[in-house]
């Protein structure tokens, strides 16, 4: 369902290591906004809601809506840091198309 590389695999950990959290894993969601149509949330959540799809990707738990699921089907989630920044990228087939920022798809 969703390929998380080994770089957002441990920048997920480390996350999850400074909040002080050892259980629980990564959220991913989808919401109508966005300048692209749609925007990806994510955020640590302490355990999976009684109707998400759990994958286990990168060496962490991914918690999916079942909302969100047939719009990040086959997605693969990166972490890099570059001169500008450092941050989460989405590489996702079930886009259209995506904003300038790479954070809203259509």
């Amino acid at each position: 369902m969703i390929i998380l590389t080994e770089q957002a695999g441990n920048a997920v950990k480390a996350a999850m290591s400074r909040a002080g959290k050892t259980e629980g894993g990564l959220r991913i969601m989808v919401e109508a906004g966005g300048c692209a149509g749609y925007k990806y949330l994510i955020g640590l959540d302490p355990a999976p809601r009684s109707d998400d799809a759990v994958v286990e990707a990168g060496g962490v738990k991914v918690f999916v809506d079942p909302d969100s699921q047939p719009l990040l089907n086959g997605m693969t989630i990166d972490f890099v840091e570059s001169l500008e920044g450092s941050g989460f990228t989405f590489d996702n087939p079930n886009a259209e198309n995506k904003c300038g920022c790479g954070k809203s798809f259509g």
